[in-house]
């Protein structure tokens, strides 16, 4: 079958500035129907997903250019992000404070991990050892696997059928050795799993966000206003995600809900590991026999313990490291250019997969060395787009709402072991045919997809995995 080439990918992609739609759009007009308009017979065997690449990580370092000082409090950061959390701080091993009483896992370094700290989901799952780790007596739920991804489950509903969204932790603290008269009972996930009531979330990868971070509002709304008729073309809409205080754009988390580095610490140490801090002073679980420390259990310490060496360090609390540790970490580096990847990348650009998906961005001023108007390439516009109802989890947060997420950044694809918001695939091929499906913004560009030829889509793949 003759190749779908560039150039009639070019001028599908004209056409499409003037509302026509062309073949691709003919396809996705005939399937929208359907939940999932990616899962059709391919029309020539799918190219295959050539899967994590091995060698180096290419993250997880220090930003290039820091000071002497700023690289060794990087480090010092970088130990206190990889503490392990007990009840009490005196379990061997275990030199956080704070545990519980329910928490997914005891360490933020144990599900930032892949493909090194930082990271996302590891190949070997955390979350099943320590379910019963120190003696608790928790039970693996069913969407928890040693080989899957590390999962946080929100319920859409409350009992009453109002609106729910929010994370129910897997496991309890009872029965651990440093939890002596704690009683209480995880969460009955197989009664809610019955109910549809539960969707899932996977941790999301940290390294350069501090970087995302300090990218101006306007830049990132003159890239949405700079793509807006092409994107029109294509059924992309795009709107951002908003603090509902200052008005000004979050970026952080699957829905973009959370403002800044210290705001997601903050809510990730007080809901995924269960520790009240600063930000979240309250313990969200306060029955009486299973609280073991004062408020909040991390806090500014008044003293300088010597931990590290590095005062901004051993004077800051936990959350306070753990924001900047990862708005000090470098971005994942792709690997060089091939024949097959730069291809890749311009089937990329034609299709229309850059017009969310951004490559560059610059930063502003940074207090930081050397970090000023750096221009890096995560590739994302970290907006929020409808996805369909394929890939809907029902959640509402700030401005987005039960379809909509932000656009996932790229960088580090190369060696990501689990994709989309679930986790649900380990397969590059699925991910993408996966964005298609009833109401989705990416049909017409998922529909450019499939009337590549088998060639073109390999490079795109190839290209992907070499982010």
């Amino acid at each position: 079958m003759q190749q779908f080439r560039f150039g009639r990918l070019a001028l599908v992609l004209a056409t499409l500035m003037s509302g026509f739609l062309g073949l691709a759009g003919t396809v996705a007009a005939q399937s929208v129907g359907a939940d999932t308009i990616g899962s059709s017979t391919p029309r020539w065997p799918k190219p295959i997903d050539p899967g994590p690449r091995g060698g180096p990580p290419g993250a997880g370092g220090p930003l290039p250019g820091l000071s002497a000082y700023e690289q060794q409090f990087f480090a010092a950061t970088a130990a206190r992000f990889q503490e392990i959390d007990s009840v009490s701080g005196a379990m061997p091993g275990e030199t956080g404070v704070g545990l519980g009483p329910r928490f997914n896992s005891n360490g933020c370094a144990s599900c930032h991990a892949q493909p090194t700290v930082g990271g996302t989901s590891p190949s070997t799952n955390p979350q099943v050892a320590v379910a019963t780790l120190d003696g608790a007596r928790n039970t693996v739920p069913s969407f928890i696997a040693l080989h899957g991804p590390v999962r946080e489950a929100r319920f859409i509903r409350n009992p009453d059928g109002t609106p729910d969204g929010g994370v129910h932790d897997l496991f309890v603290i009872s029965g651990r050795a440093d939890a002596p008269g704690c009683n209480i009972a995880q969460p009955d996930f197989a009664t809610e799993l019955a109910q549809n009531n539960v969707t899932f979330r996977i941790p999301t990868p940290l390294f350069g966000l501090g970087l995302v971070e300090n990218v101006p509002d306007s830049s990132l709304e003159a890239d949405q206003a700079a793509n807006g008729p092409l994107m029109a073309s294509l059924g992309i809409r795009s709107k951002f995600n908003r603090s509902a205080n200052d008005g000004t754009i979050t970026r952080f988390g699957w829905k973009a809900q959370n403002k800044s580095m210290l705001m997601f610490a903050g809510e990730a140490y007080n809901v995924e590991i269960g520790v009240t801090n600063e930000l979240f002073p309250n313990e969200r679980d306060d029955t009486p026999s299973c609280q073991f420390n004062p408020l909040p259990k991390d806090a500014t310490n008044l003293s300088d313990s010597d931990a590290s060496g590095i005062p901004a360090s051993d004077y800051s609390s936990d959350i306070v490291n753990f924001a900047a540790f990862m708005r000090l970490s470098a971005g994942a580096a792709p690997v060089s250019a091939t024949p097959s990847t730069t291809r890749g990348q311009q089937v990329f650009n034609n299709i229309g997969c850059n017009l969310c998906h951004i490559a560059q961005h610059t930063t502003a001023a940074s207090i930081f060395t050397n970090q000023s108007n750096v221009t890096f390439s995560p590739f994302s516009d970290f907006a929020l787009h409808d996805m369909g109802s394929a890939l809907a989890d029902g959640i509402a947060q700030g401005n987005a709402t039960g379809s909509e997420f932000r656009t996932a950044p790229l960088w580090g694809t190369g060696q990501r072991l689990f994709f989309l918001h679930d986790g649900r695939t380990s397969d590059l091929y699925q991910a993408i045919t996966a964005h298609a499906s009833k109401g989705s913004e990416a049909n017409a560009v998922v529909a450019n997809f499939e009337m590549l030829s088998a060639a073109d889509q390999q490079a795109l793949l190839n290209f992907l995995r070499s982010l």
